[in-house]
């Protein structure tokens, strides 16, 4: 693939000790990871605005990560970017078996029956690694929405977790009549604690629900946005703060009836 080799040729010349880029040169993995990081994000933003031209260019953005974290690798001796192509090709053909293996040498699953065995494969991997916990390799930097749902998955593969979301909807009461002690008695570790469990318990909810938690908060903060810029609008030039919280919440409900109608 030109393309391809040219893109690697580009990041070698960038990395160059004597005419490389100077910014270029001085970076390294923690110093690059933030940018990969939000450089995801910009493709999911992408993808949510339906900008597909936009995703195409933020796609590039990320794949240049990728060659980025390979060449600083590859310069230090630990692997290049061709070992990383091969180590996922192996891993998806390994953890796809109903695919890649002939018809008739494997048992035919549907698509939870896949996912099921998605994380099995997963279990034996980490074993190879002498990982000791199901809560090992659960990355910390991950966002805190993100990390709590792989939590709960990892606990429910022990049959940690609940059969159905009813009990969770009794949780989620359990925990915000906790939270409604410790903001009486105005004790913020305890009050932050609180928030951290019913906050846990709702993303648990999501989650039986096969709803991603995530996705739900995006949708209503657009959501909310667009009806408080509706509300900014219907208060005229004299805005939203010469308005008492009576009438701005009188604002919010026309504004929810207007969407109704």
């Amino acid at each position: 693939m030109p393309e391809l080799e040219k893109l690697l040729d580009i990041m070698v010349s960038l990395r160059d000790p004597q005419t490389g880029c100077p910014w270029d040169k001085e970076q390294t993995f923690k110093t690059i990871a933030p940018y990969t990081i939000e450089e995801a994000y910009e493709v999911a933003d992408a993808i949510e605005r339906e900008d597909w031209d936009d995703l195409r260019d933020e796609l590039g953005d990320l794949f240049f990560q990728v060659v980025y974290h390979s060449r600083m690798a590859e310069e230090a001796g630990y692997f290049d970017f061709s070992q990383v192509l091969r180590s996922i090709s192996e891993k998806l053909v390994r953890r796809h078996p109903h695919v890649f293996i002939p018809q008739g040498q494997h048992d035919e699953v549907d698509a939870d029956g896949q996912k099921k065995r998605w994380e099995a494969l997963k279990i034996e991997e980490r074993a190879g690694r002498d990982s000791h916990s199901l809560m090992d390799d659960i990355p910390v930097v991950l966002p805190a929405m993100d990390r709590a749902v792989k939590i709960q998955k990892r606990a429910a593969l022990a049959g940690f977790d609940w059969v159905d979301p009813e009990p969770v909807l009794d949780k989620i009461v359990e925990e915000v009549e906790e939270l409604r002690i410790e903001i009486r008695q105005q004790d913020k570790p305890k009050m932050q604690a609180e928030v951290g469990d019913l906050l846990f318990a709702v993303v648990n909810l999501a989650r039986h629900l096969k709803i991603d938690p995530a996705t739900a908060l995006r949708e209503t903060n657009t959501k909310f946005t667009r009806r408080f810029r509706e509300m900014e609008d219907l208060a005229g030039e004299e805005g939203m703060q010469a308005l008492n919280l009576e009438q701005q919440e009188e604002l919010w409900q026309t504004v929810k009836q207007n969407e109704t109608d």
